[in-house]
């Protein structure tokens, strides 16, 4: 069977997009009618991109939201007001980087709400449009591919939307995991493979839970995984992916915890097939986690074997020579050749130049059949 090759989903969403993502994220007039238009053609040329790059299980790009971890403020009750960004623990001390970052990547200017009320479903309609996107793009430009949509999990949320509302973590997860669990099923039903974003088990160490001490985040990640089991509890494991990163974002990362004091954490999750970090400076010797955690035969492993913060473009020998060493561990069989992290995770933001996205996505197919001829 040839390696797979696939990313973590978000994908550039260029100069003419962006402004109207955010401006219907700010609660600003918008022509509906030209927003469902550019999403439509942009969601076409991704599509179609990707298949030209050999990507073997493509997104939508996320293009239809503002961010990864904030579009549901417009789908749930509950949430409210803004929160300035609080910087994380690496950046903190570091000012004149964060403006030199923000100067590079754009700043994020997207609604940052916190809890303020009970979280309730409230419409899928705009979940329905990007599904509804998705297939006519797939239609046109992608037939017989595979195909995923991701979704924020329960303990994502928690991370990005403060709870100002809730009288503990615990209660807030249950109410999302009754108001995120349509969205899932709804995803898996229109048959795409369900991808949870789960930075909340990883980067949320340095950023969002930076308050807590190791061992009550160690407790609250793995509630968190509680969660998102049961929110997808009625959804077969190899229909799901989750993806687990520290950042998309050149800091030190010297704050980042350590692989290996939350694997058996991440291992414990539902979804059968694991996206995570392997390319980048910081986190490409944690191979050795994987070769020693002695991952379940039902879990895939997808490590990122290109980079998402650099628009250096990985040689193929280079991929090849990853994807061997996760080979070695689980078997050729059971690894997907993927990206760190995503190429746009928010409008606006984003270090890495969309023609070097497409380029470094054709690269890993390369990479991929250079091990797949070896393997």
């Amino acid at each position: 069977m040839t390696i797979a090759t696939t990313h973590v989903g978000s994908l550039p969403r260029g100069d003419r997009l962006t402004p109207l993502l955010l401006a219907r994220d700010h609660g600003e007039p918008y022509d509906a009618a030209a927003f469902d238009t550019e999403v439509q053609a942009a969601v076409d040329d991704a599509v179609a991109r990707q298949v030209a790059a050999g990507v073997s299980i493509v997104s939508d790009g996320e293009l239809g939201k503002v961010g990864y971890s904030t579009y549901m403020i417009e789908r749930l009750s509950g949430f409210g007001g803004h929160t300035d960004r609080t910087p994380a623990l690496d950046l903190a001390p570091l000012p004149d980087l964060r403006a030199k970052l923000a100067h590079i990547m754009g700043s994020q200017e997207f609604t940052r709400a916190s809890c303020i009320d009970t979280v309730r479903l409230v419409t899928l309609a705009p979940l329905h449009d990007d599904i509804r996107r998705f297939h006519g793009a797939l239609d046109r430009h992608g037939k017989g591919s595979r195909a995923f949509m991701n979704a924020a999990s329960p303990g994502l949320i928690t991370a990005f939307q403060k709870n100002a509302f809730y009288p503990s973590h615990e209660a807030y997860l249950a109410d999302l995991v009754a108001a995120m669990r349509p969205e899932y099923e709804a995803i898996v039903a229109a048959g795409f493979d369900l991808q949870l974003d789960c930075p909340d088990l990883a980067m949320s160490r340095h950023t969002g839970y930076q308050e807590m001490d190791e061992a009550t985040f160690l407790r609250t990640i793995a509630a968190n995984v509680e969660a998102l089991n049961a929110a997808t509890a009625n959804i077969p494991p190899e229909r799901m992916r989750m993806h687990v990163c520290w950042g998309n974002y050149e800091g030190p990362h010297d704050h980042d915890i350590e692989l290996d004091r939350i694997i058996h954490i991440v291992l414990g999750a539902r979804p059968a097939t694991i996206l995570f970090e392997a390319a980048n400076p910081r986190h490409e010797h944690e191979w050795i986690a994987w070769r020693d955690a002695r991952v379940p035969q039902d879990k895939l492993l997808a490590p990122g074997l290109i980079d998402t913060c650099s628009n250096y473009l990985e040689h193929p020998e280079l991929i090849a020579q990853r994807i061997e060493r996760f080979a070695a561990i689980v078997g050729k069989d059971r690894v997907i050749a993927s990206t760190d992290c995503g190429f746009g995770t928010f409008a606006g933001y984003g270090k890495i130049d969309p023609a070097v996205t497409w380029a470094k996505l054709a690269n890993l197919r390369a990479g991929a059949d250079l091990a797949d001829a070896r393997l």
